[in-house]
């Protein structure tokens, strides 16, 4: 029998079924949690993930579990304190004072980490009294059985990005519907990438398709459809980039081949590099609502135009966010041969840095020189990218 949850539906969600693509329902969860706990993963991951939780202590947890937030409470904060105290020398915060605790948000991220950037949202979230929030999660991540149940029962919710272009048109109406229904009917936030997967080059950019797939969904003019969502720009900085040697590799023979196709298995590598490598100091920042540049926004001309300047003001938000380490000065002067950054890190930070770009080459298919180039690109975009938005600043221009 289906399970159901007593929620009302507005008019621009009323044509959709979500079943397909929607989180487990608190009341579906404690049955899910007793089918993941007979299976052979299960305890593999309370092994490592709640080391000092023994078998018995893992089954009683479960047995209490009535709610997704149950579970991230009983299970995932506590994992992932443990991930970043494992891999990670800080994680520093600050912005959670702008938001309020009854509103629901869309948080629009640049995404460095699939599993981390938004774990970590989520644990900050709770310990400053929130509730946690939805997040997207693309359904080549999604493989049946498990993995899919720990997923929706950690409030992911499914995006499907493969099917023929009307698949994909009617498949973003309904992705764009059920977010708009997360945060207006449910009044629960969510986390979003401000692009289809990871950054990899290190320059985070807002794709303006996420922007039209969000507005599709709403019933007014731009300005009311998108001041709906409650927008807020979220930035995560690592000092060392998770996954950074995968990427190069990706890149570089992206660029030598024009077409990269992933190995099987290789999103799971990701993920499971991207939990054990050690990340340095990591800062989480919560930006300004938009809400009064909708209204400057909503004077351009087309549709199109409105999106573009809206995308602009995420990225700018995003750019002057991200807190820059000395591995992304060290990595800019790198690539341009000077020292113009110098006064932001030492000597000793600089060789520690060459280092471990040395380290991480090691293994990788290509050319050492090109190789290294990529690397330092991955780790210098968001520092010109700052300098390049405080320039179109100054002039009065924006990015084309």
């Amino acid at each position: 029998m289906m399970v159901t949850q007593d929620i009302r539906k507005s008019a621009f969600a009323e044509a959709f079924d979500f079943d397909d693509i929607r989180p487990y329902y608190d009341n579906e969860a404690h049955a899910v949690l007793q089918r993941m706990s007979r299976d052979p993963l299960f305890m593999k991951l309370v092994k490592n993930l709640w080391p000092e939780m023994t078998e018995e202590e893992a089954l009683t947890k479960a047995g209490r579990v009535n709610g997704n937030m149950d579970f991230q409470l009983e299970f995932m904060h506590a994992a992932i304190r443990t991930i970043v105290s494992r891999s990670a020398s800080g994680l520093t915060y600050s912005g959670f004072e702008k938001l309020d605790k009854k509103k629901a948000y869309l948080f629009v991220a640049n995404h460095r980490d699939i599993l981390l950037d938004s774990a970590i949202l989520q644990i900050l979230l709770v310990e400053h009294g929130f509730q946690t929030s939805e997040i997207t999660f693309g359904d080549n991540l999604m493989d049946p059985g498990f993995v899919t149940d720990f997923g929706k029962i950690n409030r992911m919710f499914t995006v499907l990005r493969e099917g023929t272009s009307r698949e994909l048109y009617d498949r973003s109406r309904k992705l764009s519907a059920y977010i708009r229904h997360t945060i207006v009917d449910k009044n629960t936030s969510v986390w979003i990438a401000q692009r289809n997967g990871r950054t990899k080059d290190g320059i985070d950019l807002t794709q303006t398709g996420l922007l039209k797939m969000l507005n599709i969904s709403g019933e007014g003019d731009f300005k009311s459809n998108m001041a709906q969502l409650n927008m807020v720009p979220l930035t995560i900085s690592y000092e060392i980039e998770p996954c950074d040697a995968l990427k190069t590799q990706e890149l570089h023979l992206s660029s030598m081949h024009s077409f990269y196709k992933k190995a099987p298995g290789e999103d799971l590598n990701s993920i499971l590099t991207g939990i054990l490598q050690q990340k340095g100091r990591i800062h989480l920042q919560v930006g300004d609502p938009i809400s009064s540049e909708l209204e400057e926004i909503s004077q351009q001309g087309n549709e199109n135009e409105k999106i573009r300047q809206l995308s602009l003001v995420i990225d700018k938000a995003i750019h002057k966010d991200f807190k820059l380490w000395p591995s992304n000065y060290i990595a800019a002067d790198l690539l341009e041969g000077g020292t113009r950054f110098s006064s932001h890190y030492t000597t000793a930070e600089k060789q520690q840095f060459q280092d471990l770009a040395a380290l991480k080459m090691q293994g990788l298919d290509g050319e050492p020189q090109a190789l290294n180039q990529v690397f330092l690109k991955i780790y210098a975009g968001p520092c010109f990218s700052r300098e390049k938005g405080e320039a179109s600043e100054l002039n009065g221009t924006s990015r084309n």
